[in-house]
């Protein structure tokens, strides 16, 4: 009865870490389409309402320290609870970068008719797509899908450099367009942590499955 209330406890962590990432994921998405859409209203929700995501980390941490304080738990247990921790963190980074995002994209849309470049799009669905996957890899245990989803960053540090030099370009020729592209900037490294973040998430699950601590050396 004891092992089965604690499974009780680890089914319910999970829960509340996928409630947790579908909340983050969806205040990426809305971040991005109101850029892409110039969609005011939805820039400023988004902008404004970070007080639920913060409220969920907090329940969450407070639910691993109680099941480690009484339960106990060994081996692959604990290794979910401590990934789970560190996810939990994640999770919550990109929710700040959703903000961020958001707020870049009022100003955006308050100063400049200007479209957001083709790239920048690129990245937000690489990054939205990774954090997505290393969730889903965490509730499968998929291994493959975590190591997929590292890989993917190189793509999108690749993307960003090059749209840094294009709006550096940009800027240099054109001076009335430095306030929007140094926006646009700033969401391209948002969106860039977000990608970072869901590598951190795919590397947790590698450890949590594996036991192998695979940070500062990815796939090597």
């Amino acid at each position: 009865m004891e092992r089965f209330h604690f499974e009780e406890e680890l089914q319910s962590l999970k829960n509340r870490l996928l409630s947790m990432g579908a909340l983050v994921e969806d205040r990426v998405h809305r971040a991005v389409h109101a850029l892409m859409e110039r969609d005011l209203a939805e820039a400023e929700a988004v902008a404004g309402g970070d007080q639920e995501v913060n409220d969920l980390q907090i329940e969450i941490d407070d639910r691993c320290v109680k099941v480690l304080a009484l339960q106990q738990p060994m081996a692959t247990d604990l290794r979910l609870i401590t990934s789970a921790i560190k996810i939990n963190a994640d999770l919550e980074r990109i929710g700040d970068q959703a903000v961020n995002i958001a707020e870049s994209g009022l100003k955006v849309l308050a100063h400049s008719p200007s479209r957001p470049p083709n790239d920048l799009r690129r990245i937000a669905e690489l990054a939205e797509r990774m954090t997505r996957d290393s969730l889903d890899a965490f509730v499968r245990r998929d291994v493959a899908l975590a190591r997929f989803v590292i890989m993917r960053d190189d793509e999108v540090d690749r993307l960003k450099d090059k749209l840094f030099g294009e709006l550096i370009a940009t800027m240099v020729s054109d001076p009335v367009s430095i306030p929007h592209a140094l926006s646009f900037i700033l969401i391209s490294r948002n969106l860039e942590r977000i990608a970072d973040h869901a590598t951190n998430i795919a590397e947790d699950v590698i450890f949590m499955v594996e036991a192998k601590d695979i940070r500062h050396h990815h796939l090597a």
